[in-house]
């Protein structure tokens, strides 16, 4: 009989995606025998300041990933947006299962939509790229940083004077807490993070049974998507305190895969945001087109943006 081991961080969000997975192997293999570890990483120790950060240094993925390379766990369930562009040497993005969906989401009292929050109204984010496009729209928010897993968010906001938070709808959704949703911030207009929505399952390169085995689990239209995302991130220098995002998905015949970049200043003003699309016939096209558009983002002013960024590094939401 068949034994695997699944590695995952020990937050509700976490747990739920690592069940998730495993209940799709079991569906998909009868018989086969599953077990969870649980390993602590470093961004669970000490949250980070800035939600950028994250998949920069990879730091809710690091420890994960040594485990898996030292043979303690046969696959590493992962936030997809979490994990570096940069897949560690001896490893492989092996599987994304169907994408739950990528938009971010308003979670506001009184029920309020965007436009209707109180004029200079506080706003709980801890990433710049939610914050900058909320700027973008609202030059008069006052932006709060605001750092913990969703449910910590939440509580602070119920907690606080601040009107309200953003949010990945598909973490509010896998945590049965959809009806906070007051707003889905529709991510052909508000773009969402590279690879939001997604999960993404790891495994040793040389692990070829693993990999057999996680072949029923891979969506190839969601794992498409993320690709482009993650090369345009990837080719922009995403990895820096600028706000990027990008929103991939499949054209309405059906024909092509249409990626949506973002650049932005921390201030939200002059937000950069181009659109391109292509036939896609596997994963290296649509890294292909993600490429293409961070070309052209670069050319048509995100270098001066990274620039200025790297020179001003300033507070998330001053304005």
């Amino acid at each position: 009989m068949a034994r695997l081991t699944i590695g995952a961080r020990s937050s509700p969000l976490a747990m739920w995606q690592a069940n998730h997975v495993r209940a799709a192997l079991e569906a998909a293999w009868g018989g086969l025998r599953i077990e969870m570890k649980v390993i602590a990483t470093s961004g669970d120790r000490t949250a980070p300041r800035d939600a950028q950060a994250v998949a920069e240094r990879g730091i809710f993925t690091k420890e994960i990933e040594l485990a898996l390379l030292a043979g303690k766990i046969d696959l590493a369930v992962h936030s997809l947006k979490d994990l570096p562009t940069r897949i560690a040497d001896g490893l492989r993005l092996a599987a994304v299962p169907e994408r739950e969906d990528p938009a971010d989401a308003l979670v506001a009292k009184d029920d309020l939509r965007l436009e209707d929050l109180p004029e200079g109204a506080k706003v709980l984010c801890g990433s710049p790229r939610r914050a900058a496009q909320l700027l973008a729209r609202r030059r008069d928010l006052t932006i709060l940083p605001v750092r913990g897993n969703v449910g910590a968010r939440i509580r602070r906001l119920d907690n606080s004077d601040a009107a309200a938070t953003v949010l990945a709808c598909a973490g509010l959704v896998r945590l049965g807490l959809a009806g906070r949703i007051t707003q889905r911030l529709d991510p052909e207009d508000f773009v969402p993070a590279a690879g939001q929505g997604a999960l993404g399952i790891e495994v040793r390169s040389d692990d070829g049974r693993t990999l057999e085995l996680l072949k029923p689990l891979d969506h190839r239209p969601s794992h498409e998507a993320v690709a482009a995302e993650r090369a345009f991130l990837a080719s922009l220098g995403g990895g820096c305190r600028m706000p990027t995002g990008a929103y991939a998905r499949t054209s309405g015949d059906g024909k092509e895969l249409v990626l949506s970049g973002l650049a932005a200043r921390p201030d939200g003003a002059l937000p950069l945001k181009r659109t391109l699309s292509a036939t896609v016939s596997d994963i290296d096209a649509a890294e292909e087109l993600g490429r293409r558009l961070a070309r052209q983002l670069l050319a048509e002013g995100a270098e001066e943006i990274l620039r200025e960024v790297a020179r001003f590094d300033r507070p998330l939401g001053s304005h």
